[in-house]
């Protein structure tokens, strides 16, 4: 039975039989169309000759109606920023509504009430939906590093006459039905650039390239037991493969150049994907989230109302913080929110003694706004500023001088950077948890032992950025002139000026001839010998110190995937190196 035939029969199960243009005008098919679909629910034995239901029609909308739902809230929710710093966006409110209760009480309408809610961000804030609601939590534990493609693997057992709903559409009006005969994949009728399907003539989902525009992808989605099982099989393959890691669920719908169930198409107004803060806004302007401390804090250090806020946009997720643009006053600014489990890592109170230190140095970025206390802090939006190029010759010349400047200020603070006392500090964090490493007791040691030569060999101490990487170096046009400022503070401290020239290398995953040659760039090829490998020694140090910083934020559920790794093996390799490089200088 196709899609046309399926719709008719909807229509004769809720009403009784009264004419052809009726049935037209309710389908919206023309009258031939309803004419020839007629012929063929007869001809199939799925109505009479008097347009009446047969059994055979009573036993298809038995089998293939609605039993249990999924909803997919596992995520971040990234581009909710702020909001998602306080709530997670399957509970933001719309119109005095908790969305994911509106999505809930709508699926309870049609009477489905066997409910698995996937959780991960804040699980513990939909806790109380079990005893609200009687669903059942899932919880995908890796949903830091993963797409929703793992998220509704977890419940593939639980596919068969089942809906599939984002946490974070709000529908005007009930989507769910108490019947349903076909298997659809819901899209609406905006052209949405980022869209990766289609609807076509036949209300197929065919393949469109992004950036060519095709329908907006609402994401709610009804799968009936054939159906089902086609993309249960194809969840668990995609899931084994490391590729999809970031893969959208969706994925496992397509053959080849078209998914394998229908477009169900809706109005963009009546069916609405919350994504960012601005989206909530424009739906519900009064909003309870709307009103978040992050937004707080702007009005009251810029001196704005709410309303006056506006373009906010997420930027790119930082190693330990969240940061969105903003728009106020007809100027441009970054507001950071420090990340999971930041308090532990970052005084708060001695970054802020850094900034006012260097504030009106033309070292960093101009400072609006810094709270010693939670670490919010908005800055001034660098209009077409670009982060330093690793390997790029020219940038890293430029990067290095202006690191050579500032260590030349030695400039001053109250607080010191103690690299060792923060690789103690970092295993701590892991609350009596062995290393993922099976050597690093011994890495640890050998680390430890290159103590005694640093002490030996540090000239001068003064305020040290830490993590001076070339992502933290902003190239900006000012006055016509090309400009480098050095941004994110949050390590800073006293110290051997000369470590952060190991962590610009260590960050940017050099190999040991491109170590060498920025070593040189710095030092404008007068680097002694014993200096050299002195910072040989602190990109062991750092090493393990990263290395140990990421297994904390490995414990909270987020994974850096290459650059962990690579940081304990500069732990361990370049311990080898200043072994060999010590012995050749007793030979000499």
């Amino acid at each position: 039975m196709n899609k046309k035939g399926c719709e008719i029969l909807n229509i004769l199960l809720l009403e009784p039989y009264i004419s052809q243009r009726v049935l037209s005008e309710k389908s919206g098919y023309s009258l031939g169309t309803v004419n020839k679909t007629i012929k063929a629910l007869i001809q199939n034995g799925y109505i009479n000759h008097s347009v009446a239901l047969t059994s055979k029609a009573y036993n298809e909308f038995k089998e293939k109606k609605p039993t249990r739902a999924i909803i997919l809230a596992a995520g971040f929710g990234m581009r909710m920023v702020p909001i998602n710093t306080e709530t997670t966006k399957g509970l933001i409110e719309v119109n005095g509504e908790v969305l994911i209760e509106r999505t809930i009480r709508q699926l309870h309408e049609v009477g489905i009430t066997e409910i698995y809610v996937v959780v991960g961000f804040m699980k513990e804030q939909y806790e109380y939906l079990i005893d609200e609601f009687g669903v059942e939590l899932i919880v995908n534990s890796e949903y830091a590093t993963k797409n929703n493609l793992h998220s509704i693997k977890l419940a593939v057992d639980h596919l068969e006459n089942a809906y599939i709903i984002p946490c974070d559409i709000w529908c005007r009006e009930n989507p769910f039905s108490k019947y349903e005969l076909y298997s659809w994949y819901m899209v609406s009728d905006l052209v949405d650039d980022e869209s990766s399907v289609r609807v076509n003539r036949k209300m197929e989902l065919v393949s469109v390239q992004k950036k060519l525009g095709g329908n907006s992808m609402v994401g709610i989605c009804y799968l009936v037991k054939e159906d089902a099982e086609i993309v249960k099989q194809k969840i668990i393959e995609l899931s084994k493969n490391c590729y999809y890691d970031d893969a959208f669920w969706e994925e496992a719908l397509y053959k080849k150049d078209r998914m394998i169930v229908v477009a169900k198409v809706v109005h963009s107004v009546d069916v609405v994907e919350i994504n960012t803060y601005e989206q909530l806004r424009e739906l519900d302007s009064d909003s309870n989230q709307l009103k978040t401390d992050a937004i707080d804090v702007i009005c009251n250090a810029l001196d704005v109302k709410n309303d006056e806020i506006s373009n906010i946009s997420v930027l790119k997720k930082g190693m330990t913080n969240r940061s969105f643009l903003f728009e106020c006053k007809d100027k441009k600014y970054i507001m950071r929110i420090p990340g999971e489990g930041t308090d532990q890592l970052i005084n708060r109170q001695e970054e802020a003694e850094v900034y006012n230190c260097i504030r009106d140095k033309n070292i960093c970025d101009d400072i609006a706004y810094i709270n010693p206390d939670n670490g919010y802090k908005i800055t001034e939006f660098l209009e077409g500023a670009r982060v330093c190029d690793p390997l790029d010759e020219d940038d890293i010349k430029k990067c290095m001088k202006c690191l050579r400047n500032f260590h030349q200020k030695k400039l001053k603070v109250d607080h010191d950077f103690d690299l060792f006392g923060q690789i103690e500090f970092y295993e701590k964090l892991w609350n009596g948890k062995s290393s993922v490493y099976r050597d690093y007791l011994k890495t640890k040691k050998n680390v430890l032992d290159l103590k005694e030569y640093v002490q030996k060999n540090i000239e001068v101490k003064t305020l040290t950025h830490i993590d001076a990487v070339p992502d933290n170096f902003l190239f900006v046009e000012k006055d016509g002139k090309e400009d480098i400022r050095l941004i994110d503070w949050e390590y800073a401290g006293m110290q051997d000026p000369h470590v952060d020239i190991a962590m610009f290398c260590i960050y940017s995953l050099y190999d040991k001839s491109q170590v060498d040659h920025l070593i040189d760039i710095y030092f404008e090829d007068e680097c002694k010998q014993g200096i050299r490998i002195k910072i040989y020694c602190y990109i062991a140090i750092a090493g393990l110190l990263w290395s140990n910083w990421c297994e904390y934020k490995r414990t909270l559920g987020i994974e850096f995937g290459e650059y962990s790794l690579r940081q304990y093996r500069y732990a361990k390799e370049y311990y080898r190196i200043v072994q060999e490089e010590l012995k050749k200088l007793k030979k000499q």
